[in-house]
């Protein structure tokens, strides 16, 4: 039996969170479940690799509740601030402080953005979602006990808005717990974009997000989550998807930030003719651990899967890729491909990928490839050749293994600006931008 989780948090601060009594009782529940389940370990498979027993949770603490004030877009970091603009001006942006507070801006027509009502939360702790597939993890529980303001943006059946949703995360404090919670619901035959955005200053942090995407029956969701925490933070988080017949998910995650930085993605694909895209970029520098897992579950008919994750890691950084295909009895006619490539770029750095299938019934097609290695040489010798410094061209021979991925963020207008994010960090790893003079016979 697991030892019972040893931290500064208490039933106390549980039940001082603001809220109505069934959320309350809903939040107390939840920590009797988190506080007597012990904290997971890298001996079990789904964190195998992780560094889950270098957390120490008596670290962090969440801020008092009601003691957050809110932020206003024009508070956020500039660089913050040109990215949202990038989104246009028909984009509704919510910023969210400290997973505690939260200020909407330039709502539109048919998309509700609000913090949720009664019924939102079951006795467990869990949202109401009807969701099936694997269960949550410990951390997904904890955020249900201390997410002190879950947001809930909702868009009625037929309904296609016409500007994304920008949804900020923006976490500052040395010390700090946080548990951002956005749950978006779809109605039948509903369109939306959204991009969730976690950054942070250089504190050491903890940051325990959970995100829930439900799609009526065939609703459209674009979603990008872009992950800037600062070199102190570590992240636990948990995405799940719930598709109904005919519903249609483009789900993308870009990972930068963090000092250990952990996202677990389930889409579940339980109505027939669904499609989820599930697509990842991730760059690891330093002492940086990037760990991502996933699960295709397929439990209906006729429905299509496809995921796409590349990363690059330098210095000595990690990354892991630990993926499931899993396709229930009765689920004929699935379609569901998984593909995770890696570069890697220094000696120190380290990359593992672990795809698996888990497969109930026959009349399907399900695949996985995985690919670890450093840059090809013969790219590499071919701009060498043509007078590109070394450390030059193995940035470039990156950025372009990358696009395939960045290409496809739900909001295009957001894509130069990554990719100039991306290309300053690779220049801060020793791959120098273009006409930089630096690593001439690198």
């Amino acid at each position: 039996m697991p030892a019972p989780v040893v931290t500064d948090f208490d039933a106390g601060l549980v039940a001082a969170i603001p809220g109505p009594a069934w959320l309350r009782d809903s939040r107390l529940s939840a920590w009797e479940h988190f506080s007597s389940a012990g904290l997971p370990s890298a001996s079990e498979e789904i964190w195998r690799y992780s560094r889950v027993d270098d957390l120490e949770l008596g670290r962090y603490r969440p801020p008092a509740p009601g003691s957050t004030p809110s932020r206003d877009l024009e508070s956020l970091p500039p660089g913050l601030m040109e990215l949202v603009a990038a989104a246009g001006e028909r984009a509704t942006v919510l910023v969210v402080h400290n997973g505690a507070t939260g200020r909407v801006s330039r709502p539109q027509e048919g998309l509700a953005v609000q913090t949720p009502g009664e019924g939102l939360f079951g006795a467990d702790g869990e949202l109401r979602l009807p969701l099936q597939g694997p269960p949550p993890d410990v951390f997904s529980t904890l955020n249900a006990a201390l997410c002190e303001a879950p947001w809930r943006v909702s868009v009625p059946g037929g309904a296609r808005v016409a500007g994304p949703l920008v949804v900020v995360h923006w976490l500052e404090g040395d010390g700090l717990a946080a548990f951002p919670r956005l749950e978006v619901e779809l109605g039948p035959q509903a369109s939306l974009d959204v991009v969730e955005v976690m950054a942070s200053g250089d504190e050491a942090m903890l940051v325990v997000p959970v995100t829930r995407l439900a799609l009526g029956a065939g609703a459209r969701l674009r979603y990008g989550q872009l992950q800037l925490l600062g070199p102190g933070a570590w992240q636990l988080a948990n995405q799940v998807s719930r598709l109904s017949r005919d519903a249609s998910l483009l789900s993308m995650s870009v990972a930068l930030g963090g000092d250990y930085a952990r996202v677990r993605t389930g889409s579940v694909l339980d109505g027939p003719g669904g499609e989820s895209e599930l697509l990842a970029a991730y760059f690891g520098t330093g002492h940086q651990m990037h760990d991502l897992r996933t699960i295709q579950h397929h439990s209906a008919p006729r429905s299509r899967s496809a995921l796409l994750f590349k990363g690059a890691v330098a210095g000595t950084a990690h990354s892991v890729y630990s993926g499931l295909i899993r396709v229930e009895k009765g689920a004929k006619g699935t379609n569901a491909f998984q593909t995770n490539r890696n570069l890697v770029l220094s000696d120190g750095a380290q990359a593992d990928s672990v795809p698996n299938l888990e497969i109930e019934d026959n009349d399907v097609k399900c695949s996985h490839a995985s690919a670890v290695g450093p840059i090809d040489e013969s790219q590499l010798f071919y701009l060498e050749s043509r007078g590109v410094p070394t450390g030059t061209a193995k940035r470039l021979i990156t950025l372009g293994f990358m696009d395939e991925v960045l290409e496809k963020f739900p909001v295009a207008a957001m894509v130069p600006w990554l990719r100039r994010e991306l290309a300053g960090r690779l220049a801060a790893a020793g791959l120098p931008e273009p006409g930089s003079g630096v690593g001439e016979g690198s």
